[in-house]
């Protein structure tokens, strides 16, 4: 009793701060202050020596604590450290590096407690430090109410016991952190955690089901490849009639690698002569949709035509002032105007893109392969092929959704009448071109979720700018929490649907338990 005494008051002594004593159990851990006090401390004047406790006091001191909280606190301080240093290393990346020699606009000097890089980075920390402190008061909440002492309790207030005594009711309550979230000011960077959050919510909770047998007797054509006709219908559609609701890069994308239908100014072309830009084509196919594809009027045929162009699609007589005479519409002119066969122009784009997508995604795969040296030295022919196969299938499944997307409306200028769903082809464009997803169908699902990511965002932007929903203050902060409670929910109950060890492990940090996988922690289990 004295030695257990003697020990709870190793690190409460008169020689020892209180203050400092504090400052030190919530900054440090036991270990960590035993390096610190090694390499530093012991280097510090005496007066400083004195002052700070022993590690073996220490140590005896957290051992009979409850560090819980202490720990939590801890982990917060980590995030918000880690948050900061990675966000300034990224501004000094992007401002001083990459764009050197560009102007940059400059920050306005505000409070430090007003800059979104120190909210962003208080957000994540209040997010993990709630969400410890929920969990553990709804797990000890929960073992109270299901005791004998608390069968009172549990007869006055039976609903409420029911939904406090349920088995999620920890994973749900520590859920309730994600509100943290809206310190961060509301801007894009907020709407995409709060998608890709939803999205891998989603995605695990429909692993859990198929592990639960809810989707036994589904076709063999059925998966996640699905979600690419309608997503690129919408992407296409989005990124004629609404840019400004499109990611930029995913234009640019897009444009880089369609020389076929998008034409560059020639080289040989006159300086002072003007030439439509990507973009400026790209409104002019939206333009001529919106007038219900007129015919095309050679001006080669008919030079004395009072009016060869609708006023509002002028911008591209540069490109369609030389087209074919045999092509008879203006879509097709301007896509391609040498050209007057349109599926000659589609098996030629694919002769085209195949080799600049196989050099671009074989140097993609093969960066990402570095990691994975050690089986390629063990194995080299089956890591390669592997490889091969890999580049090969999102090859075709890139190039043909791209080449599909623009040959498709070439194909409805034959098929439909022209006033019949005029902008609407767009999207049927591309939901032509998202079939091509069936062949990275068993692989591709990371790129299948990214481009639905984009989609969902590009979606409630355009709902948002045409009225067909409105915009509710935090919405994105309440999207965020439910797709944490459903996260949370999922693992709490089958943690092997929560197919990325990553995630599991960042749950197993939000829940206090460590960087530990708690999936692989139950299969030791199970095969003791």
């Amino acid at each position: 009793m004295a030695a257990a005494e003697s020990r709870s008051s190793a690190l409460d002594g008169p020689n020892v701060d209180p203050v400092l004593r504090n400052a030190i159990r919530y900054t440090i851990s036991a270990k960590e202050y035993r390096t610190l006090h090694e390499y530093l401390i012991k280097q510090s004047p005496q007066i400083v020596r004195s002052r700070a406790p022993q590690p073996s006091k220490y140590d005896a001191a957290l051992k009979n604590k409850d560090d819980y909280n202490a720990a939590a606190v801890r982990a917060s301080l980590r995030v918000f450290l880690a948050a900061q240093t990675g966000l300034k290393l990224w501004d000094i990346i992007t401002v001083q590096i990459l764009k050197r020699g560009k102007p940059v606009a400059t920050k306005s000097s505000s409070s430090i407690f007003k800059s979104p890089n120190f909210r962003l980075s208080v957000s994540f920390s209040l997010i993990l430090l709630f969400h410890r402190v929920l969990h553990r008061f709804f797990t000890r909440l929960r073992a109270n109410l299901l005791t004998k002492d608390a069968a009172p309790f549990r007869r006055r207030n039976p609903r409420v016991s029911k939904i406090l005594t349920a088995r999620l009711a920890p994973a749900i309550g520590a859920s309730l952190a994600g509100f943290c979230l809206g310190v961060y000011p509301g801007d894009q960077f907020r709407i995409t955690v709060a998608i890709y959050l939803a999205t891998r919510a989603a995605e695990f909770a429909y692993n859990s089901l198929e592990d639960d047998g809810w989707l036994r007797n589904r076709p063999w054509w059925f998966g996640s490849w699905m979600l690419m006709p309608p997503v690129f219908g919408q992407l296409l559609h989005a990124f004629l009639f609404d840019r400004d609701c499109f990611p930029k890069s995913y234009g640019d994308f897009i444009l880089s690698y369609t020389p076929n239908y998008i034409h560059e100014r020639p080289v040989d072309y006159p300086a002072n002569l003007p030439w439509p830009s990507n973009n400026g084509i790209v409104d002019g196919l939206a333009e001529i949709s919106r007038l219900n594809y007129p015919p095309f009027v050679s001006p080669i045929l008919f030079p004395s035509s009072a009016q060869i162009l609708p006023p509002s699609i002028s911008q591209i007589a540069p490109i369609t002032s030389s087209a074919h005479p045999s092509i008879r519409e203006l879509s097709c002119a301007l896509l391609h105007p040498t050209e007057p066969s349109c599926l000659r122009v589609y098996i030629t784009f694919f002769l085209g893109a195949v080799p600049m997508f196989a050099k671009f995604f074989a140097t993609v795969f093969g960066l990402f392969s570095l990691p994975r040296y050690n089986l390629f030295l063990k194995d080299p022919v089956k890591e390669i092929d592997q490889l091969a196969k890999r580049v090969l299938r999102m090859t075709m499944f890139v190039s043909g959704a791209i080449g599909t997307s623009w040959g498709s409306i070439c194909l409805f200028q034959y098929l439909l009448p022209r006033t019949f769903i005029p902008t609407k082809r767009w999207f049927w464009g591309g939901f032509l071109g998202g079939l091509w997803a069936f062949l990275e169908r068993k692989h591709g699902r990371g790129q299948f979720m990214y481009s639905t990511r984009i989609s969902i965002d590009s979606l409630w932007k355009v709902g948002v700018k045409r009225g067909w929903w409105r915009s509710g203050k935090n919405g994105d902060v309440w999207v965020f929490v439910a797709s944490l409670m459903l996260l949370n929910a999922v693992y709490e109950v089958n943690p092997n649907a929560v197919s990325s060890g990553v995630v599991r492990k960042s749950l197993g940090m939000l829940r206090g338990e460590g960087w530990v996988d708690r999936a692989k922690l139950l299969k030791k289990d199970e095969l003791k």
